[in-house]
């Protein structure tokens, strides 16, 4: 947190949505790195992130009842599909269900950074 001249800290700037909402986390899609793997093609970059959420989404529903087999190749693929758009976060996770697949709190992990991509997309998409 910066401290600002007047001894007080900066809460605006690091806590954006007050105290309660915590501090603000990078976002969950690289978008420099998207623009670079679509060449700045902003129609291309809609096309790809759509058909990425329609992935995440489709691993998020299969993910929790899936085998231990299947579960492994969802995360493996969609551990690809993010590190192509810049959703690290997810990629990272999707690794981490690669090494751990039956540990819940990872599963969970991944979940939430999905939605929270999906979120994202959704919003820059309007």
């Amino acid at each position: 947190m910066a401290i600002l001249r007047n001894g007080y800290e900066n809460v605006a700037f690091s806590m954006p949505g007050g105290e309660a909402s915590g501090t603000r986390r990078a976002r969950p899609i690289d978008l420099s790195h998207l623009a670079s793997q679509t060449m700045g093609d902003r129609g291309l970059e809609r096309e790809v992130l759509g058909l990425f959420v329609e992935q995440a989404q489709t691993v998020r529903r299969q993910m929790a009842n899936a085998a231990i087999k299947e579960r492994l190749f969802l995360a493996h693929a969609l551990k690809g599909s993010a590190r192509s758009v810049g959703a690290f976060p997810i990629a990272q996770c999707a690794s981490a269900v690669e090494d751990s697949p039956t540990d819940r709190l990872v599963l969970r992990r991944l979940t939430q950074l999905i939605d929270e991509a999906c979120d994202f997309i959704a919003s820059i998409d309007r």
